[in-house]
Formats: C-alpha cells, structure tokens, sequence
C-alpha cells in the first residue's frame, strides 16, 4: 500500500499519461449535456478513451477555490485526463465558506486513479495522526500511484506517513505548525512546490494550478502546458524555469527592477550574455544588478540565464525537427554537449530522448 511509495524513484517525465490499463474500472458518471461552443474553446467536452486518471480528494472543511483548481486545469488539456471528486466515506462535505459539498464518488475512485490530489481544508482539522475512516481511505490508494498536495493537503500526507524522510512544502504561515507535527518531514516553506517523483506538494492557493501545470508538463511536455495556461489565463511557468522545485515566491515588479532587462535577454539567449551587459541594460552597477535580479527571480543571473536556455531548448526539441547541435546554437549553449550537460542535470535525460518521449506524448 502507502508504505511502498515512499521509496519510489523520482522520474523525469512522471507516470505515462495513459497508465490505467490495469486499475480497476468504475461506474461513469451522471451523463452531461452537449458541450457548449465556450465548452468546446476551453476543451472542457470529456475524457479521451485511456485518458490519465485523477481523483480529486475532498475533506471536511476544504477550500472551495482550491477543489476545483484539478479540474479546471486538467479539464483543459484535450481530454487528455479524467478527473473524478470523491470524499473519504461518499457524503457530503462542508467547506471553509458558507456550504457544502457533494461529490458524485467515494473512497473507491482512489483505486482507480493514475494520480491523487490532495486539495486544502481547514487547518483547525488537521491532526497529527488521521481518522479511521480517513486511514481506510487513503489504504486504497495502490503503491506507486503519483500525490499532489495543495497547501494544508501536505498535512494530510504527512499524518499518513507519506512524507516521512521526503522534502515538503506547505503554506508558510504554517510551517512551524507543520514541524511540530512531523519532525520527520524534511520541510521547506521557502519555494511554491516541490517535486519528489511520485508525491508533489505545493504552497498556497495560486502553488495549486503551478503544481498542476508542471504535471501536466511532466506528462505532455510544454507546448501542451503552454496551451492549458492560455486556456485558464495563468502563466505558463513562474520566473525561474521548469526545475524539479520553484525556489520562491516573486515580489511584484517594480519600475526599477530588473523585468524589462530580462525579457530583452528572453529575446537575445543566442548571445553570450553577460552580467556586464545586463547591468548595463537595466543602466545599473554590477553590484545593484545583482542584488535586485535575485530580490526578484531568487536566483542569480547566471542561473536564470541557465534556466531559461535550458526552457527554451526544451520547447524547440518538442516543437521542431532541428538537430541537437543547431537548437544548443539558438539558445546560447556554446556546443551540444553543454546543452546536454545542462538538460541532463535539470530533467535527468537526454536530448534526444526528451525529444522521443515529449513529441510523442503531445500528439
């Protein structure tokens, strides 16, 4: 069961996005009506045949913006998931807000999906160990099957024990809640979502459609996610490229800061950039550059630099049919053996094999 998740292996690409074969089929849900033409625009019409399986995990006292962020940005995809709402016993749940709930499935929806996500609840509700109907519950989930926590949903993996030895995240105002509760989760509250393989989690309510977004990511690659986010009118990606985690929050621009300079180096990655000719774009000194480029982004301007080539390359290796050597050239990596080194030890793979697998997953 749980247990045999926690060793699971990180991955690159995440579970397939067609990995259902073998869970157990489930009654379909009430019939809809035609899609409407605004419907059809936001790719809202259904599921594919063997679409990617998510299920939605309501607890009392969930957060109603946050229940639906699954659907809405998995429901944008194509038909490319099917995303089902069960709660732990199949009543009705009352949220944080002035109503209740009612989800068309129970607890038997974890069997069957390729991926659980965790929205947030009341944190007043939140205990260090779980209710026995809740234990039942999450007991049904097969090893193996991916988790993504949204806000105070990680205290609910971690109460499970799924987050013991694993970096987390969680809203920071509760981190030191958090770590009172679980000493054994290695927390940091610092970045808008972690990455661990099969359990994700994320910070607040805007970390919930990052999260989602870099699974859809995972699974399609970014022209997909690209096509999503314009769908749900969010960005694509936060100011800090596509790595296994975001550092940290941005600070909203300013006049001053350093947003103008960047976009100026989006359209310029094929030259050899440097701090000098930054600086001197954002007419600042090397000093004042530097320290409000992090400020901004979290990072350095090297490592941003590095981030965004990297990005970059990603979307012209599943977008086009250029050569390896040709695509380092266009984003300002000096040789192909850079870009391999730098997308290596960002997602784990290689180019052309980051090519295979993405173009076909678009399709």
């Amino acid at each position: 069961m749980l247990d045999g998740m926690a060793s699971s292996s990180p991955t690159a690409a995440g579970p397939p996005a067609g990995s259902s074969a073998e869970r157990p089929a489930q009654p379909a849900p009430r019939p809809r009506t035609g899609p409407s033409p605004v419907d059809s625009y936001l790719c809202l019409s259904g599921p594919r045949p063997g679409a990617h399986r998510v299920a939605v995990l309501a607890m009392e006292g969930v957060y109603p913006f946050e229940l639906g962020i699954a659907h809405r940005v998995f429901g944008s995809a194509d038909g490319r998931y099917e995303v089902r709402t069960c709660t732990v016993d199949g009543n009705p749940v009352r949220t944080d807000a002035d109503f209740t709930v009612t989800a068309e499935h129970g607890p038997e929806v974890l069997e069957w999906a390729d991926t659980v996500v965790i929205p947030p609840y009341t944190v007043s509700l939140a205990a260090a160990e779980l209710s026995p109907p809740t234990a039942r519950a999450l007991e049904r989930i097969p090893a193996g099957t991916r988790i993504a926590s949204i806000c105070t949903g990680a205290f609910l993996l971690a109460a499970a024990g799924i987050l013991d030895g694993r970096r987390a995240t969680t809203h920071w105002a509760l981190a030191e809640r958090f770590r009172q509760l679980f000493p054994a989760v290695d927390l940091d509250p610092d970045v808008l979502f972690i990455d661990d393989g099969t359990v994700l989690t994320s910070a607040g309510a805007a970390s919930g459609v990052d999260v989602c977004l870099h699974l859809v990511r995972r699974d399609h690659g970014n022209e997909v996610a690209n096509q999503v986010a314009r769908r749900c009118v969010v960005p694509p990606y936060r100011d800090g490229g596509q790595a296994q985690y975001i550092e940290r929050p941005l600070p909203e621009p300013t006049a001053a800061g350093t947003a103008a300079t960047r976009d100026w180096a989006l359209d310029h990655l094929h030259l050899p950039l440097t701090l000098e000719e930054l600086a001197a774009h954002a007419r600042m000194s090397l000093r004042t550059f530097a320290r409000r480029f992090r400020e901004e982004t979290g990072v350095s301007p090297g490592r941003w630099l590095t981030q965004q080539r990297v990005l970059r390359a990603r979307h012209l290796l599943e977008s086009s049919d250029l050569p390896v050597d040709r695509i380092a050239h266009e984003v300002g990596f000096a040789t192909a053996a850079s870009l391999r080194q730098h997308l290596h030890a960002a997602i784990g793979v290689a180019p052309l094999a980051y090519r295979r697998t993405f173009q076909a997953a678009g399709r």
